[in-house]
């Protein structure tokens, strides 16, 4: 599941978990969440003040991108989690995310900074 504030009016959602993500069940403890921990310092977040969770809740066989079927097996603890949290704003990291949640057929690239 996610982590952070229930309060806050950011979520950042990712693609799923990775293998220390998986092993500690935790979003974003890996070499990408110590990168972004680095860029929340940068602009005086802390990590607490946000909501982070995943699309698919568990890591797939070889960490491979999910499949449809699987992210139609998390989309209701993800959809739960937006409804407690109530975010204003959120953000999807990396095409996974954006694809589900956005559009099928849209690329990252389309969409970054919109």
């Amino acid at each position: 599941m996610g982590e952070g504030s229930t309060d806050s009016k950011i979520m950042l959602i990712g693609e799923g978990p990775g293998a220390n993500e998986d092993r500690l069940g935790r979003p974003f403890v890996g070499r990408a969440g110590k990168l972004m921990d680095k860029i929340f310092e940068a602009v005086n977040l802390k990590r607490e003040e946000l909501y982070i969770t995943n699309v698919i809740k568990c890591r797939p066989p070889g960490n491979r991108v999910p499949h449809q079927n699987e992210f139609e097996a998390c989309v209701s603890i993800l959809r739960a989690e937006i409804e407690l949290i109530q975010p204003k704003v959120i953000v999807t990291l990396g095409s996974t995310a954006t694809k589900y949640l956005i559009d099928p057929e849209e690329s990252i690239t389309n969409v970054r900074g919109k």
